[in-house]
């Protein structure tokens, strides 16, 4: 398989990875044979990238670390309690009755139990391909980012429980403000900016208000957005009086969002993402979750097409933990862009003298 901009998938194209919608339902399986009907349905549900199975890619998968039916569970969760509490009305006078934390916990029970069978811990997000309904698949990306790096950080169970239902829900007062300010493209004005910032406090006040929420996990919605050096909000607070739990989820919140999709700018690749935070390391952001996050990072993640320095194109088939600037290629087209009859891998560990100049749409 090979990852494809909508805008170049043609009918009589394949299907490589089934399709989820906004609220994690299914919309195509995998193997479908793409009509202009399909394509234009993705189009209309804002899917952006597909996976598309073909003669010279179609024995590299690209895996995920959770599992899709785990991933349907969980997002199909986050979409139900934040519209629900979008219409407040209809979900206030429930809340009380219900046990949030407790659905949550076993939500990323799930997701942990996944991440803890995996072979490599290497973190691969390119399979979020929609631009609408972002909120509630950036959250369980957030989650899946997070139990990585509590996983590497040898946490306790315990703890990464709090750390990943804390950021399942971080974005949870997102919900207890008007949509108009999150959802406007160009600058905010100072009045919807202050508006903006008001999601952490309102946040953290309804998390600490539900059973089997620990304070911990309500600290990652109000602090997601302080920054290292002070220039965050909502309190301006500094390196370590910022919860680590927050500072975890702060990183991982910042590079989803840089890798996904969105309507007021490009989508960054996960190599520039990966930099921009490296070269953040003490100011935005704190340094040994920076290089912790950095060993776990597929920078290049398998079947991305990239341009190589010979001016071949090639696609991504395996990657390495040790070497992410390094991965095997296969070479698809000649420096003319002309399709080769016969590809061939070639293994960038060990040819040094070819590099990736970027990763193509």
């Amino acid at each position: 398989m090979r990852r494809t901009h909508i805008s170049q998938v043609h009918p009589g194209d394949v299907l490589g990875s089934d399709i989820y919608g906004v609220k994690g339902t299914r919309l195509l399986r995998r193997g479908v044979k793409l009509t202009s009907s399909y394509i234009s349905l993705l189009r209309i549900k804002g899917v952006q990238y597909v996976y598309i199975d073909d003669r010279h890619t179609h024995d590299i998968e690209a895996t995920s670390l959770i599992s899709p039916t785990v991933r349907q569970m969980a997002v199909k969760k986050v979409y139900e309690t934040m519209t629900g509490l979008i219409d407040k009305k209809l979900f206030l006078t429930k809340i009380s009755s219900r046990d949030l934390g407790l659905e949550y916990q076993n939500i990323f029970k799930e997701m942990l139990d996944c991440l803890l069978t995996q072979d490599s811990l290497l973190i691969h997000l390119s399979d979020l391909f929609l631009s609408k309904g972002y909120l509630f698949h950036h959250s369980v990306n957030v989650a899946t980012i997070a139990g990585v790096i509590g996983i590497a950080k040898g946490y306790s169970t315990e703890k990464l429980l709090d750390l990943g239902v804390g950021a399942l829900l971080f974005d949870i007062g997102m919900t207890q403000i008007p949509a108009e300010p999150w959802r406007k493209r160009g600058n905010l004005t100072e009045a919807e900016r202050a508006i903006m910032e008001e999601h952490c406090f309102k946040g953290f006040q309804l998390l600490r208000r539900q059973r089997n929420i620990s304070l911990f996990s309500a600290h990652c919605a109000l602090q997601h957005h302080e920054r290292y050096d002070g220039s965050g909000y909502p309190r301006r607070l500094k390196k370590d009086r910022i919860h680590e739990f927050a500072r975890i989820v702060g990183l991982a919140d910042v590079y989803d969002a840089l890798i996904s999709s969105r309507n007021h700018r490009k989508r960054y690749s996960p190599q520039e993402a990966a930099e921009y935070l490296a070269a953040s390391g003490d100011l935005l952001f704190d340094y040994d979750i920076i290089k912790l996050f950095l060993k776990y990072v597929a920078v290049y993640p398998v079947a991305s097409t990239v341009l190589l320095n010979t001016g071949e194109t090639a696609v991504i088939s395996n990657v390495f933990s040790d070497f992410p600037l390094h991965p095997v290629v296969r070479v698809i087209k000649n420096p003319r862009g002309e399709e080769l009859q016969r590809p061939y891998e070639m293994d960038l560990r060990t040819q040094m003298s070819t590099t990736i100049v970027k990763v193509l749409p």
